[in-house]
């Protein structure tokens, strides 16, 4: 994006039972990705993102983010994540690695939860590291930017086709061209396995 400046923020808190490392973790700053429990040390970095983007607007003055979920302590299920973001009703960082150790994720200005139709707003948006860092925002052209079901989570939609969706399990998932965000295959592959997830929210 020509004319963005974008920078690194080192988080400062971690979750307080523990946290997980999709975004380093070990010498290298890469953990071995692995289904089920055990915890890691904290991430280290907050991924790159354009200086005053929405995750900076959204975020209220002296409330720091906050380490809500991640599959490493709390499991592979999208249940357990919508549990988790109970009693939060702030933006919400998805941040997730699957099996090739691509990095991608998206920001959503509202809160995951079950839903019967789309939510959100206009400043949700989705991205990628493949290989460097690519932010794709909402283009207008329709308002599908979050529906949370007991089976999927999707974000962005258009022609039958979803910009990022996770299943049940949150073992699966895809990511697809949508008219929402106008955006690229997020991972390397239209389908792929996650490996890892974590979910940030605003304390």
């Amino acid at each position: 994006m020509k004319g963005t400046r974008w920078q690194y923020t080192r988080l400062v808190r971690a979750h307080p039972h523990g946290g997980c490392s999709v975004w380093g973790r070990g010498p290298g700053g890469r953990g071995e990705g692995r289904r089920g429990g055990g915890g890691g040390g904290s991430s280290q970095l907050w991924p790159c993102r354009p200086h005053g983007a929405s995750a900076d607007r959204n975020q209220p003055a002296g409330r720091p983010w906050t380490l809500v979920f991640c599959t490493s302590r709390d499991g592979f299920s999208l249940r357990s994540l919508y549990r988790q973001m109970e009693g939060h009703s702030g933006p919400v960082l998805l941040l997730l690695r699957d099996q090739d150790g691509q990095m991608f994720g998206a920001f959503s200005s509202s809160t995951f939860r079950l839903s019967k139709g789309f939510y959100g707003t206009g400043e949700t948006f989705l991205f990628t590291f493949s290989p460097q860092l690519k932010v794709f925002k909402w283009t207008g052209n329709n308002s599908f930017f979050v529906k949370g079901d007991l089976d999927s989570l999707m974000m962005g939609s258009g022609s039958g086709q979803f910009g990022l969706w996770l299943d049940g399990d949150l073992y699966r998932g895809g990511s697809h061209p949508c008219a929402t965000f106008n955006n690229e295959v997020l991972a390397r592959q239209e389908q792929f396995c996650i490996k890892e997830l974590e979910a940030w929210a605003v304390s």
